[in-house]
Protein backbone atom coordinates (compact mmCIF):
# COMPACT_ATOMS: atom_id res chain seq x y z
CA UNK A 1 0.00 0.00 0.00
CA UNK A 2 1.26 3.45 -0.89
CA UNK A 3 -0.41 6.74 -0.02
CA UNK A 4 0.38 10.42 0.18
CA UNK A 5 -0.13 12.26 3.47
CA UNK A 6 -1.66 14.70 4.16
CA UNK A 7 -4.16 14.17 1.38
CA UNK A 8 -4.84 17.90 1.03
CA UNK A 9 -1.17 18.84 1.06
CA UNK A 10 0.47 20.49 -1.94
CA UNK A 11 4.16 19.91 -2.45
CA UNK A 12 5.83 23.23 -3.22
CA UNK A 13 9.00 23.68 -5.23
CA UNK A 14 11.20 23.58 -2.15
CA UNK A 15 9.33 20.86 -0.30
CA UNK A 16 11.53 17.85 0.49
CA UNK A 17 10.63 14.52 -1.09
CA UNK A 18 9.99 12.18 1.83
CA UNK A 19 8.99 8.53 1.73
CA UNK A 20 8.19 6.56 4.87
CA UNK A 21 8.38 2.78 4.74
CA UNK A 22 6.47 0.98 7.50
CA UNK A 23 5.62 -2.59 8.39
CA UNK A 24 2.57 -4.02 6.63
CA UNK A 25 -0.18 -5.93 8.39
CA UNK A 26 -1.12 -9.59 8.01
CA UNK A 27 -2.80 -8.90 4.65
CA UNK A 28 0.44 -7.47 3.27
CA UNK A 29 -1.09 -4.03 2.69
CA UNK A 30 -2.69 -2.47 5.76
CA UNK A 31 -0.75 -0.80 8.59
CA UNK A 32 1.00 -3.43 10.68
CA UNK A 33 1.75 -3.56 14.39
CA UNK A 34 4.96 -1.60 14.93
CA UNK A 35 5.16 1.24 17.47
CA UNK A 36 8.34 2.53 15.82
CA UNK A 37 6.61 2.78 12.44
CA UNK A 38 3.69 4.63 14.01
CA UNK A 39 6.08 6.92 15.87
CA UNK A 40 7.64 8.18 12.63
CA UNK A 41 4.26 8.26 10.87
CA UNK A 42 2.88 10.52 13.64
CA UNK A 43 5.92 12.81 13.59
CA UNK A 44 5.68 13.43 9.84
CA UNK A 45 1.90 13.96 10.06
CA UNK A 46 2.26 16.42 12.94
CA UNK A 47 4.98 18.29 11.07
CA UNK A 48 2.47 19.07 8.33
CA UNK A 49 4.85 18.03 5.56
CA UNK A 50 3.69 16.16 2.44
CA UNK A 51 5.08 12.62 2.39
CA UNK A 52 4.44 9.22 0.87
CA UNK A 53 3.85 6.09 2.94
CA UNK A 54 4.56 2.56 1.73
CA UNK A 55 3.65 -0.52 3.76
CA UNK A 56 6.21 -3.30 3.37
CA UNK A 57 5.17 -6.95 3.52
CA UNK A 58 8.06 -8.58 5.38
CA UNK A 59 7.14 -11.99 3.94
CA UNK A 60 7.49 -10.73 0.37
CA UNK A 61 9.88 -7.80 0.60
CA UNK A 62 10.16 -6.41 -2.96
CA UNK A 63 13.56 -6.55 -4.65
CA UNK A 64 13.65 -2.79 -5.18
CA UNK A 65 13.26 -2.24 -1.43
CA UNK A 66 16.02 -4.73 -0.67
CA UNK A 67 18.25 -2.74 -2.99
CA UNK A 68 17.15 0.53 -1.39
CA UNK A 69 17.92 -0.52 2.20
CA UNK A 70 19.70 -3.91 2.22
CA UNK A 71 19.19 -5.89 5.42
CA UNK A 72 16.95 -3.19 6.90
CA UNK A 73 13.48 -3.77 8.27
CA UNK A 74 10.89 -0.99 8.35
CA UNK A 75 10.53 1.65 9.52
CA UNK A 76 12.96 3.76 7.53
CA UNK A 77 12.69 6.86 5.39
CA UNK A 78 14.16 8.34 2.26
CA UNK A 79 14.70 12.10 2.37
CA UNK A 80 15.40 13.57 -1.06
CA UNK A 81 16.57 10.11 -2.05
CA UNK A 82 18.86 9.56 0.95
CA UNK A 83 18.06 6.50 3.05
CA UNK A 84 17.88 6.90 6.83
CA UNK A 85 17.32 3.82 8.98
CA UNK A 86 17.81 4.49 12.72
CA UNK A 87 14.51 5.56 14.34
CA UNK A 88 16.05 7.79 17.02
CA UNK A 89 18.37 9.46 14.51
CA UNK A 90 15.48 9.88 12.05
CA UNK A 91 13.49 11.65 14.78
CA UNK A 92 16.40 14.00 15.51
CA UNK A 93 16.98 14.61 11.80
CA UNK A 94 13.33 15.45 11.09
CA UNK A 95 13.15 17.81 14.07
CA UNK A 96 16.29 19.52 12.80
CA UNK A 97 15.43 19.90 9.09
CA UNK A 98 11.64 20.31 9.34
CA UNK A 99 11.89 23.32 11.62
CA UNK A 100 10.12 26.63 12.25
CA UNK A 101 8.92 28.90 10.79
CA UNK A 102 7.66 26.54 8.08
CA UNK A 103 7.20 23.43 10.23
CA UNK A 104 6.16 23.06 13.84
CA UNK A 105 8.68 22.19 16.55
CA UNK A 106 7.73 18.94 18.29
CA UNK A 107 10.32 18.73 21.07
CA UNK A 108 8.90 18.67 24.60
CA UNK A 109 9.49 21.78 26.74
CA UNK A 110 9.70 19.82 29.99
CA UNK A 111 12.45 17.14 30.13
CA UNK A 112 10.28 14.94 32.40
CA UNK A 113 7.78 14.49 29.56
CA UNK A 114 10.40 12.59 27.55
CA UNK A 115 10.89 9.97 30.27
CA UNK A 116 7.29 9.65 31.55
CA UNK A 117 6.10 6.08 31.03
CA UNK A 118 9.39 5.03 29.49
CA UNK A 119 9.54 1.70 31.39
CA UNK A 120 5.92 0.66 30.77
CA UNK A 121 6.60 -1.29 27.58
CA UNK A 122 9.44 -3.29 29.14
CA UNK A 123 7.27 -4.25 32.14
CA UNK A 124 4.41 -5.12 29.78
CA UNK A 125 6.70 -7.31 27.63
CA UNK A 126 7.91 -9.27 30.67
CA UNK A 127 4.29 -9.67 31.82
CA UNK A 128 2.88 -10.84 28.49
CA UNK A 129 5.77 -13.21 27.66
CA UNK A 130 5.65 -14.96 31.03
CA UNK A 131 4.19 -18.48 31.03
CA UNK A 132 4.51 -19.26 34.76
CA UNK A 133 1.32 -18.66 36.80
CA UNK A 134 3.27 -18.17 40.04
CA UNK A 135 5.15 -15.21 38.50
CA UNK A 136 2.09 -13.58 36.94
CA UNK A 137 0.94 -11.60 39.97
CA UNK A 138 4.33 -9.99 40.62
CA UNK A 139 4.77 -9.07 36.96
CA UNK A 140 1.28 -7.57 36.86
CA UNK A 141 2.08 -5.50 39.95
CA UNK A 142 5.23 -4.26 38.21
CA UNK A 143 3.19 -3.15 35.20
CA UNK A 144 0.61 -1.47 37.41
CA UNK A 145 3.32 0.41 39.29
CA UNK A 146 4.73 1.91 36.08
CA UNK A 147 1.23 2.83 34.87
CA UNK A 148 0.57 4.48 38.23
CA UNK A 149 3.70 6.61 37.86
CA UNK A 150 2.53 7.73 34.41
CA UNK A 151 -0.93 8.50 35.80
CA UNK A 152 0.59 10.64 38.54
CA UNK A 153 2.66 12.57 36.00
CA UNK A 154 -0.34 13.21 33.76
CA UNK A 155 -2.47 14.40 36.70
CA UNK A 156 0.25 16.63 38.19
CA UNK A 157 0.18 20.22 36.90
CA UNK A 158 3.14 21.31 34.79
CA UNK A 159 5.02 24.45 35.95
CA UNK A 160 3.30 26.62 33.33
CA UNK A 161 -0.13 25.51 34.59
CA UNK A 162 0.57 27.00 38.01
CA UNK A 163 -0.17 30.69 38.49
CA UNK A 164 1.93 31.80 41.45
CA UNK A 165 -0.10 35.01 41.70
CA UNK A 166 -3.37 33.14 42.14
CA UNK A 167 -4.81 32.31 45.55
CA UNK A 168 -6.22 29.04 44.20
CA UNK A 169 -3.92 26.06 43.85
CA UNK A 170 -4.12 23.98 40.68
CA UNK A 171 -4.25 20.46 42.06
CA UNK A 172 -4.98 18.45 38.90
CA UNK A 173 -3.58 19.11 35.46
CA UNK A 174 -6.01 20.00 32.66
CA UNK A 175 -3.54 19.31 29.84
CA UNK A 176 -4.37 16.82 27.08
CA UNK A 177 -0.96 15.28 26.44
CA UNK A 178 2.35 14.63 28.19
CA UNK A 179 3.80 18.09 27.71
CA UNK A 180 0.73 20.27 27.22
CA UNK A 181 -2.30 20.54 24.97
CA UNK A 182 -0.43 19.58 21.80
CA UNK A 183 1.32 16.34 20.89
CA UNK A 184 5.11 16.29 21.04
CA UNK A 185 7.84 13.78 20.21
CA UNK A 186 7.27 12.31 23.68
CA UNK A 187 3.68 11.37 22.75
CA UNK A 188 4.76 9.94 19.39
CA UNK A 189 7.02 7.60 21.33
CA UNK A 190 4.71 6.62 24.19
CA UNK A 191 1.17 6.52 22.75
CA UNK A 192 1.69 3.69 20.22
CA UNK A 193 3.19 1.54 22.98
CA UNK A 194 0.53 2.44 25.55
CA UNK A 195 -2.21 1.52 23.07
CA UNK A 196 -0.56 -1.87 22.45
CA UNK A 197 -0.43 -2.48 26.20
CA UNK A 198 -4.14 -1.67 26.49
CA UNK A 199 -5.17 -3.96 23.61
CA UNK A 200 -2.87 -6.93 24.20
CA UNK A 201 -3.11 -7.15 28.01
CA UNK A 202 -6.90 -7.26 27.79
CA UNK A 203 -6.94 -9.84 24.99
CA UNK A 204 -4.40 -12.28 26.41
CA UNK A 205 -4.49 -11.64 30.18
CA UNK A 206 -7.93 -10.14 30.82
CA UNK A 207 -6.07 -7.16 32.29
CA UNK A 208 -7.47 -3.65 31.98
CA UNK A 209 -5.87 -0.38 32.96
CA UNK A 210 -7.70 0.53 36.19
CA UNK A 211 -10.42 3.13 35.67
CA UNK A 212 -9.20 5.05 38.70
CA UNK A 213 -6.11 5.94 36.64
CA UNK A 214 -8.04 8.89 35.26
CA UNK A 215 -4.92 10.62 33.95
CA UNK A 216 -4.02 7.68 31.71
CA UNK A 217 -7.58 7.21 30.43
CA UNK A 218 -8.00 10.92 29.72
CA UNK A 219 -4.67 10.86 27.88
CA UNK A 220 -5.75 7.91 25.72
CA UNK A 221 -9.12 9.54 25.09
CA UNK A 222 -7.48 12.69 23.73
CA UNK A 223 -5.22 10.57 21.53
CA UNK A 224 -8.20 8.68 20.08
CA UNK A 225 -9.70 12.04 19.16
CA UNK A 226 -6.73 13.00 16.98
CA UNK A 227 -6.33 11.81 13.39
CA UNK A 228 -2.55 11.97 13.76
CA UNK A 229 -2.91 9.00 16.10
CA UNK A 230 -5.96 7.11 14.83
CA UNK A 231 -5.01 7.27 11.14
CA UNK A 232 -1.49 6.01 11.79
CA UNK A 233 -2.57 3.23 14.17
CA UNK A 234 -2.94 -0.44 13.25
CA UNK A 235 -6.30 -2.04 13.94
CA UNK A 236 -6.80 -3.79 17.29
CA UNK A 237 -7.11 -7.07 15.40
CA UNK A 238 -3.74 -6.49 13.75
CA UNK A 239 -2.14 -5.87 17.14
CA UNK A 240 -3.73 -9.04 18.54
CA UNK A 241 -2.46 -11.08 15.57
CA UNK A 242 1.05 -9.73 16.07
CA UNK A 243 1.04 -10.92 19.69
CA UNK A 244 -0.63 -14.28 19.12
CA UNK A 245 2.72 -16.10 19.31
CA UNK A 246 4.39 -13.65 21.71
CA UNK A 247 1.78 -13.73 24.49
CA UNK A 248 2.47 -16.90 26.46
CA UNK A 249 -0.26 -19.01 27.99
CA UNK A 250 -0.05 -19.40 31.73
CA UNK A 251 0.70 -23.09 32.20
CA UNK A 252 1.92 -25.05 35.21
Amino acid sequence: MSLSVPQNGVRGEREPVIELFIKAGSDGESIGNCPFSQRLFMILWLKGVVFNVTTVDLKRKPADLQNLAPGTHPPFITYNGEVKTDVNKIEEFLEDVLCPPKYVKLGARHPESNTAGMDIFAKFSAYIKNSKPDANEALERGLLKTLQKLDEYLRSPLPDEIDHNSVEDVKVSERKFLDGDEMTLADCNLLPKLHIVKVVAKKYRGFEIPREMTGVWKYLGHAYGREEFTNTCPSDKEIEIAYADVAKRLVK
